[in-house]
């Protein structure tokens, strides 16, 4: 009868509704007005070209674009692994003068790219010591080296239960036994070490099953909520209109359109990235 009928029907919509939560986290606290990273007409000949954007506090500002779009170039440039001809790359409102990897660290920027192999990991050391690699000056004083290996090992246990990164012994477990999906949570685990105010993201969750990327990013809303500013670019357009605030569209190097969370439109978006140059 009509109960029933009623009864699959509710059961069918909460089984979507119940889909879609467990693909992507609710996102648990807004952006605010204040601006940590800005680009201002940046360009590489043949790279990019004309790249304006603002990156704010608690944000997780979206990139997407297809390949040879350059958006990972972007993220190299923002990063100090590339260079750039003209534009202005601005932290905090500083304009950067010299952009290099030590100097973003510093900068308290953090990158996690998709190549956990070559870039991300040491393969055959420690999980602790791969946690521990960014994140080590901080402990490291000759005075009070005890002290501070002892806050180390402390801040590197916290990380691996707080990330559920799923290994025996982290001071004893090489990266290399773990699964992509816990190899990825080290990688991001070791940036977050360095508590970054600006967090880069290239393809986090490639190669990385299911059940890892909803923790994955369930750890990337939990540290836009703590005040970070996430730049996440992805070739994936749900995972970002299930996670970002705005979404940037590249194209040849271009920004060819933004969307904001409330006019998230996957045909639109897709339509857009597909535009020929400069039409």
């Amino acid at each position: 009868g009509p109960q029933s009928a009623y009864t699959i029907h509710g059961m069918i919509s909460s089984m979507v509704g119940r889909y879609i939560e467990a693909l992507y986290p609710v996102r648990t606290s807004p952006p605010t007005e204040l601006v940590l990273l800005e680009i201002r007409s940046l360009s590489k000949p043949g790279i990019v070209h004309d790249i304006n954007l603002a990156l704010h506090q608690g944000e997780i500002l979206g990139v997407f674009g297809l390949m040879g779009s350059g958006r990972s170039e972007l993220a190299q440039i923002i990063f100090g692994l590339e260079s750039f001809d003209q534009g202005q790359i601005l932290i905090n409102g500083q304009v950067a003068k010299r952009l290099s990897p030590p100097q973003s660290i510093h900068n308290s920027m953090a990158f996690v790219t998709e190549n956990r192999r070559e870039e991300g990991l040491m393969m055959t050391a420690t999980v602790a010591d791969n946690l521990g690699l960014v994140a080590l000056p901080d402990y490291t004083s000759r005075v009070l080296s005890v002290v501070k290996r002892s806050t180390l090992a402390k801040s590197i246990r916290e990380t691996v239960t707080d990330l559920r990164i799923k290994v025996g012994d982290p001071f004893k477990s090489q990266a290399k036994g773990l699964s992509g999906g816990n190899q990825q949570k080290v990688v991001l685990g070791k940036w977050l070490m360095t508590k970054p105010s600006l967090l880069i993201i290239d393809e986090p969750t490639r190669g990385v099953d299911v059940g890892a990327k909803f923790e994955i990013y369930t750890i990337i809303d939990r540290i836009a909520a703590g005040g970070t500013g996430v730049l996440f670019i992805s070739s994936e357009i749900e995972e970002l209109m299930g996670m970002c605030d705005r979404i940037l569209v590249m194209g040849f190097g271009e920004v060819l359109g933004a969307f904001d969370r409330a006019q998230f439109n996957k045909e639109e978006i897709m339509r857009t990235a597909f535009r020929e140059n400069g039409q």
